[in-house]
């Protein structure tokens, strides 16, 4: 692919803050009418339904709604169903499902499953008319339009933002729910930021580490699955907790390691890893202040909660660049699809 000559991945990712806008614009109503559903449930437990980039979507919302709600939040197995045949019992609980496609036999049968077994249901998903969309109590359209790269960039951080502000909605977050206005400038800004003193580390990696506390571990293990379906590297995401029982073993001279650290309550731990990292010779790359390493420039946002989000927009141009380094086209990554039906 000639260097001037853009990736559709590319394209996708310069529109991700007008996805957004369209988002807020459009689908106001249904991300209010499922938040104020979830306030008068008033769930015990909330339970998510994903794959991929959607899984770690729902992450994101995992973590953004325990630190919100003190409410468990747990990510169901969709074999439980669609391979075991398990019957839920959910009375009283919530489900929120994720999909770009709203396809996928195994999603769909377990959102349909988690309503039968009584959970109220929610569907964010990308695609008009999906078979998702008739399982769900409140579904919520995305309306980030058509993605034509295999690998997903606006519609996760669509679907992130979808999620917060149900969340917002749900937990009545005046805060969140303006920061969440404000973000799509803040990533017309995130898309201009130069990572590209990370280049010549990716290029060349066979293995890395990405690493992120609360919502930044979920961006972390996003920033990892582009490594792997774009740049064929080998990238494993870590809690910056995990990281200590056992994995940290393998981190030596030169090994490059992705820190994904918002300014939040979490911080000053990531700060204690990194020095210990840097001690034992790891290539730090941090996304955030305060950390040894080299700095790669991000986008303030005001919120905890929506941070992470401008940090991965700015990854996202970075992630294409290294998979032309290493002469891949990031639109067509290695033995995948578009929409992937597994069951």
């Amino acid at each position: 692919m000639p260097p001037a000559t853009k990736s559709f991945m590319r394209r996708e990712i310069n529109e991700t803050p007008a996805a957004l806008r369209r988002l807020l614009a459009q689908s106001g109503g249904a991300m209010q009418a499922a938040g104020d559903a979830l306030r008068q449930l008033a769930p015990p437990v909330l339970v998510t339904i994903a794959r991929g980039s959607s899984d770690h979507a729902a992450s994101y919302f995992k973590y953004a709604a325990e630190i919100s709600t003190g409410i468990p939040v747990a990510s169901l197995g969709p074999s439980v169903v669609s391979i075991y045949g398990a019957k839920l019992r959910l009375a009283g609980a919530a489900a929120l499902a994720i999909s770009q496609s709203g396809r996928s036999p195994d999603i769909v049968s377990m959102l349909a499953a988690a309503r039968q077994g009584g959970a109220r249901t929610v569907a964010l998903v990308n695609v008009p008319g999906s078979p998702l969309e008739a399982a769900a109590d409140h579904v919520v359209p995305l309306a980030a339009g058509q993605e034509h790269s295999v690998a997903a960039t606006k519609s996760f951080i669509v679907s992130v933002a979808a999620s917060l502000e149900v969340l917002a909605a749900w937990t009545e977050d005046a805060a969140l729910s303006a920061a969440l206005q404000r973000l799509p400038d803040q990533l017309e800004e995130a898309l201009q930021q130069d990572w590209s003193p990370a280049l010549a580390a990716a290029r060349g990696a066979g293995s890395l580490y990405t690493l992120g506390r609360g919502v930044g571990h979920a961006v972390a293990a996003e920033a990892a699955l582009k490594f792997k379906e774009t740049s064929l590297i080998h990238a494993e995401a870590y809690s910056g907790a995990e990281l200590l029982h056992g994995p940290v073993s393998l981190v030596d001279g030169g090994f490059p390691v992705f820190v994904f650290a918002p300014n939040d309550a979490a911080l000053p731990s990531l700060v204690e890893l990194g020095t210990r990292l840097n001690a034992k010779g790891a290539h730090l790359f941090v996304a955030g202040e305060g950390l040894a390493g080299t700095r790669l420039p991000t986008v303030a946002t005001g919120h905890p909660l929506t941070a992470p989000l401008a940090m991965l927009v700015s990854f996202y141009g970075f992630i294409e660049e290294v998979a032309r380094a290493r002469g891949l086209d990031p639109d067509v990554p290695r033995g995948l699809s578009k929409v992937t039906e597994t069951v």
